[in-house]
């Protein structure tokens, strides 16, 4: 995810916010790079989804873990291992 996808990412993600699921899980395990942009794209629809009272967790892996965790965001983020640790946050919430 970069300058030229993010655009796109934060338009298509925020309207999904917007209309209404409660709670966001969305599976980056397969991203190999995530630059500035898409941090900051990242960042702000996770208070989009707080200011919806929802929330909004990413499945990451490795590689995109380390990125967030270089800018201090991985509990902001909500980071997750897997996509049923996301699941057992999002029942547990």
């Amino acid at each position: 995810m970069d300058a030229f996808s993010e655009p796109t990412f934060r338009k298509v993600l925020g309207g999904k916010i917007d209309e209404g699921p409660k709670h966001i899980i969305l599976d980056l395990s397969q991203i190999d790079f995530v630059d500035s942009s898409g941090l900051g794209a990242l960042v702000q629809l996770a208070k989009q989804a707080q200011n919806a009272k929802g929330t909004f967790q990413i499945v990451t892996n490795a590689r995109v873990t380390q990125t967030v965790k270089l800018v201090r965001l991985e509990k902001f983020l909500s980071l997750q291992p897997t996509v049923e640790a996301a699941l057992e946050n999002v029942k547990s919430s």
